[in-house]
């Protein structure tokens, strides 16, 4: 899983929590931990995910989700 996958997957799992407009940044920390800045969205403005070769969308997704949520 790289940047543009990540980047993908947050974006459209955000819009599908309802977050329209909003500016994504994603940023790698360390191995397989990455940074999602959230500007604009209306809820956290920043997520942690951790993911590295062989996860799937999905797991990616879930902890957006579950993230976004949970704190929004």
């Amino acid at each position: 899983m790289d940047q543009t996958d990540v980047e993908r997957i947050a974006q459209a799992t955000l819009r599908e929590l309802g977050v329209v407009g909003a500016v994504i940044t994603v940023t790698s920390d360390a191995r397989g931990e990455w940074r999602v800045d959230i500007q604009g969205g209306g809820g956290p403005e920043r997520l942690r995910i951790r993911c590295g070769q062989g996860s799937t969308a999905q797991w990616v997704r879930q902890q957006i989700f579950e993230q976004y949520t949970a704190r929004g």
